[in-house]
């Protein structure tokens, strides 16, 4: 077992890396964040570690939340597989496939009732958006008692600011954040 987390109960959760995806983030590019999520589930999936791949969808819209807002939200312009995961994340059939309707991917879902099943005690966390659905997820991780590791350039905010804040300020408060190269180099390979 190396010093960051122990494979065989770790997990590797990747949220919204998804056909709908925009092209507006920072500090990193959507093409970043894939490329570096798509080697952290390579690794993963060479140790025999669990894969998470979170993707939010829905038939009619009407099982998304719709609270009122100060201000309207932006526009959806959702396209034909906008909910389909993307192919570099290479998904095989070990893979968890985790759909949600919110920005966490615990609430609603089966994702705590897997993790516990194969005895998984740390989660790695990326995806987009950092502020959104990869904070959320990192809250309701952390209620859960789970360990937490990001893949800190293996996510990306819709600002730059946004995504600083939370790494900077939530994170160290509820896990250990580290790179992509980090990570793959504490499972060996």
């Amino acid at each position: 077992m190396n010093s960051l987390f122990n494979p065989a109960t770790a997990a590797l959760v990747v949220i919204d890396l998804q056909q709908w995806l925009g092209n507006q983030y920072a500090p990193y590019t959507s093409q970043q964040v894939v490329a570096n999520a798509a080697s952290l589930a390579q690794a993963f999936r060479q140790q025999e570690s669990f894969v998470v791949l979170v993707h939010v969808s829905s038939k009619d819209m009407m099982d998304l939340p719709r609270p009122t807002l100060d201000q309207s939200p932006p526009p959806m312009n959702l396209s034909a597989g906008w909910d389909e995961l993307l192919p570099e994340l290479g998904v095989t059939e070990s893979d968890h496939i985790v759909t949600k309707k919110q920005w966490g991917a615990f609430y609603g879902t089966d994702l705590d009732l897997q993790l516990r099943r194969r005895g998984i005690d740390t989660i790695v966390l990326c995806g987009i958006a950092t502020g959104l659905g990869v904070d959320t997820t990192s809250r309701e991780a952390f209620m859960h008692g789970y360990n937490l590791i990001f893949a800190e350039d293996a996510m990306t905010g819709f600002s730059e600011a946004e995504h600083n804040h939370v790494r900077d300020y939530i994170f160290p408060r509820i896990g250990r954040t580290r790179t992509t190269k980090e990570i793959v180099d504490s499972m060996g390979l």
